[in-house]
């Protein structure tokens, strides 16, 4: 299908994922980018509530800084306290009585006009802001804020409209019906910094079966994420669907889970939230109308396990890319490594010569590979594994280890040479450019398997490197619950919407696959509706006489 589209339902193997711009030098896109970033560069934009479509400032406000420069003021950003999140919920119920009613494909309709919106006059605001406030290089910002949200938009759009054309049998003289209804209550979209994408389809997903949605984004993501909103409202989303409420996290959520009407939970986070969440949500559960519906992606401790037969240039190149892509803020970023000692020596030289030619700076140069983290707390947090890592006798820095955070958060990408495969380092999500790790003799391949398996809590992605047919196979079946995205031959990054439907389980979430209809699935409460024709008048039945 052609980026337009034309009003009909198609099966979703038909619409494309959107095709990654280059930006390579001389190119249109590289040259309206760079216009863009120019001219975001010069503003400090008001960010405000958006309450029922009526735009609220507030004398509470957050400046936004970009992570890579700390003089660059991007925003002023109000913060919502407990009494605009009670205004929320008031919106989204007044606005829910008449987008409930709107046929499923009419949501949809807003939905694919916003992506062609996005992949056309919108591509470069949202880009630019991705690049600016999360520090995203130019390749990081196209795959996130422009291609996955419009693949968001479009296939979401299009599961929708498979689900509701599925429809029960009928038999003879009877007609039978599933009225796929939203949840009744409104649903709590809690967003993070790391993706323009997942705060789009967090807020979105849902209102696509009838809900509303009160979004509260990231502090460090609401440039993007409100643009986006601006975006959808543009498209013909009408006000009180969803509403934004950036603000102190506690307050907000407080009053939202203390709602009756609280209906269900779309979040991507830490596990320590998501476990907050849920228990509060379960101390609440009598005073609410239904038992609400809890969809989480947490944490994660990603692995990459290399077998002896593995290619030693692809092994190398999918530890860079997977570890150090985004400064390692993925949650399917690799963060522990098991590698042959037949591969090490090698493997480690072409590692480290490609680690050589990887340039840490502001996103505004093309030429970087990565930018800075995001804030002061995760700069202090990984800077802090580092120093464990260089005062540890089990641990050896191998490269990188230098931070710098004068001009903007910079920590250079970072490889641990560890001892012992059990060490904190091997096991405790950092969320940051550091990759640890363990080199294992080549005979121990099955044991290394199950030590994959049981040393994290975590089970969201992986990748195996092997060229040995049956060692890809054994690693399947080991490691069957250690990731719920598994990758051979890959990085375990990158995962694409209607590809490789996206989530984690243990306790890295509740594994509903953002990118597909099972996550769709979880945002509609049906109603089976039977209605016979010719009523039955008499009460025997034939055996009787």
């Amino acid at each position: 299908m052609s980026t337009q589209h034309d009003g009909t339902v198609h099966p979703a193997g038909n619409i494309a994922n959107e095709p990654v711009k280059t930006y390579a030098t001389g190119s249109h896109e590289r040259a309206t980018l760079q216009d863009e970033l120019e001219r975001q560069s010069s503003t400090q934009l008001e960010i405000p509530l958006v309450i029922g479509g009526k735009r609220i400032a507030t004398k509470d406000r957050k400046l936004i800084a970009a992570p890579h420069n700390h003089n660059l003021e991007l925003a002023s950003l109000s913060q919502a306290d407990s009494d605009v999140a009670q205004a929320a919920i008031g919106a989204a119920a007044e606005a829910r009585h008449d987008w409930s009613r709107w046929s499923v494909k009419d949501r949809a309709e807003i939905f694919f006009k916003a992506a062609d919106m996005l992949a056309g006059p919108w591509r470069q605001r949202l880009n630019a802001a991705t690049m600016l406030g999360q520090s995203k290089t130019v390749h990081q910002a196209e795959i996130d804020a422009a291609c996955e949200l419009i693949d968001f938009l479009r296939f979401n759009a299009q599961y929708a409209c498979e689900i509701s054309a599925q429809q029960p049998n009928s038999s003879p003289g009877i007609r039978n019906q599933l009225d796929y209804r939203p949840l009744d209550g409104f649903v709590y979209a809690v967003s993070p910094f790391n993706f323009t994408a997942i705060g789009g389809n967090l807020s979105t997903a849902p209102i696509l079966l009838g809900n509303t949605v009160v979004w509260k984004p990231a502090t460090t993501a609401s440039l993007s994420n409100y643009l986006f909103l601006c975006l959808l409202e543009e498209a013909g989303l009408p006000p009180g669907v969803i509403n934004f409420v950036p603000g102190d996290a506690a307050l907000i959520s407080n009053a939202v889970l203390d709602s009756p009407d609280f209906a269900g939970l779309h979040f991507t986070g830490s596990t320590a939230v998501f476990d907050q969440f849920w228990l509060r949500t379960a101390q609440n559960l009598t005073r609410y109308r239904n038992y609400p519906r809890l969809v989480g992606e947490t944490g994660g401790k990603d692995f990459v396990v290399a077998h002896a037969s593995a290619d030693v240039d692809e092994l190398a190149v999918g530890l860079l890319r997977g570890a150090f892509e985004y400064q390692g803020q993925k949650c399917s970023a690799a963060s522990r490594a098991y590698i042959p000692a037949s591969l090490w020596p090698s493997t480690r030289t072409k590692l480290g010569d490609m680690l050589s030619g990887v340039r840490v700076g502001d996103v505004n140069d093309f030429s970087n590979f990565m930018g800075a983290v995001i804030d002061r707390k995760a700069y202090n947090r990984i800077k802090g594994y580092i120093d464990l890592a260089c005062a540890d006798a089990g641990s050896q820095v191998i490269f990188g280890g230098q931070v710098d955070d004068n001009h903007g958060y910079f920590i250079q990408p970072t490889v641990v040479e560890v001892k012992d495969p059990s060490h904190q380092l091997m096991n405790e999500e950092i969320f940051g450019p550091v990759l640890s790790i363990f080199v294992y003799e080549d005979s121990r391949w099955d044991e290394m398997l199950h030590l994959v398996d049981t040393t994290s809590p975590y089970a969201l992605t992986g990748s195996v490197f092997a060229r040995d047919r049956r060692a890809l196979q054994m690693a399947s079946d080991v490691l069957r619950n250690a990731a719920g995205n598994i990758y051979f031959n890959d990085k375990p990054t990158g995962a694409v919407v209607g590809q490789q439907p996206f989530g984690g389980a243990r306790r890295s979430g509740t594994n509903d696959k953002a990118g597909s209809p099972l996550n769709l699935l979880r945002w509609t409460s049906p109603r089976t509706m039977k209605e016979t024709y010719l009523p039955a008048r008499n009460f025997r039945y034939p055996h009787m006489d």
